[in-house]
């Protein structure tokens, strides 16, 4: 038996998150469809994250056991030849004995993006939060700085979620403005906010927790010291909003 890494790209908007579900289109569920095509057997595609419903990848991570004699590049050609546009295998090798694509990993990266522009551009509206009026950046920087190391987030957890622990460590937060985003070699122009956040791990709506915390600090409605006071209540009541799943990306797992 043979192990196979692939590196993924998609486009969320279309599907209903990560994780195959009965009678639901999800991105797990359509590459273990074609992967039963090329290989003519069943397959378990495991991923380093479950992205919710609606949410991008730039550079998720899966990895799938099989005895096809097919080398990754091949499986890479005939998966891109079967999956629809909004879901492409960038690359794909032989894993290393041993790897676990989610157990294997020391960090995850995601980024979200925020507009406060007054409107959004047609080829952006899919893949930010179009807030639509200013946001005091410098505030925002100082409440994540509160966010940044080892903490309970239960606070930033979804409510329905049983794990073990919610306990996880930020190594990175950072919030950037920016004037100019680009798509396609084009500088397109506006108003954005880019959260950046780095971690050993992520609970189910962690990151669009903090992001929707965060946002209601930029508003004015919150302050650094009410994050401080959101995180040791470890009560998912007393957080902000949960911010849209379209402004998410996993943008790197490393290993």
């Amino acid at each position: 038996m043979t192990k196979i890494r692939l590196t993924l790209s998609y486009d969320g908007t279309h599907y209903h998150g990560w994780q195959v579900q009965p009678a639901t289109e999800t991105i797990q569920g359509r590459i273990e469809g074609a992967l039963r095509t090329i290989t003519s057997a069943g397959v378990d595609l495991v991923g380093a994250g479950r992205t919710d419903a609606g949410v991008h990848a730039l550079g998720q991570i899966a990895a799938f056991t099989s005895d096809t004699h097919l080398p990754p590049h091949t499986i890479m050609r005939a998966l891109n030849a079967l999956m629809p546009a909004d879901i492409r295998v960038i690359d794909a090798d032989y894993a290393p004995e041993g790897f676990h694509p989610r157990f294997s990993a020391k960090a995850k990266r995601y980024v979200y993006v925020i507009s406060m522009g007054t409107s959004v551009n047609p080829f952006l509206y899919r893949y930010c939060w179009h807030i639509g009026h200013p946001l005091d950046i410098t505030e925002m920087a100082t409440a994540a700085d509160t966010l940044t190391g080892r903490h309970d987030f239960k606070s930033f957890c979804a409510s329905d979620t049983d794990i073990k622990t919610t306990i996880r460590e930020v190594t990175a937060l950072r919030i950037e403005q920016l004037p100019l985003l680009r798509f396609m070699d084009f500088g397109i122009a506006g108003d954005f906010v880019r959260v950046s956040i780095e971690a050993d791990g992520f609970l189910r709506h962690m990151v669009r927790n903090i992001v929707g915390t965060l946002a209601a600090v930029g508003r004015g409605r919150l302050n650094t010291q009410g994050v401080s006071d959101i995180l040791a209540a470890r009560d998912r009541r007393s957080a902000g909003e949960n911010a849209p799943a379209r402004g998410l990306f996993l943008e790197r797992v490393f290993y």
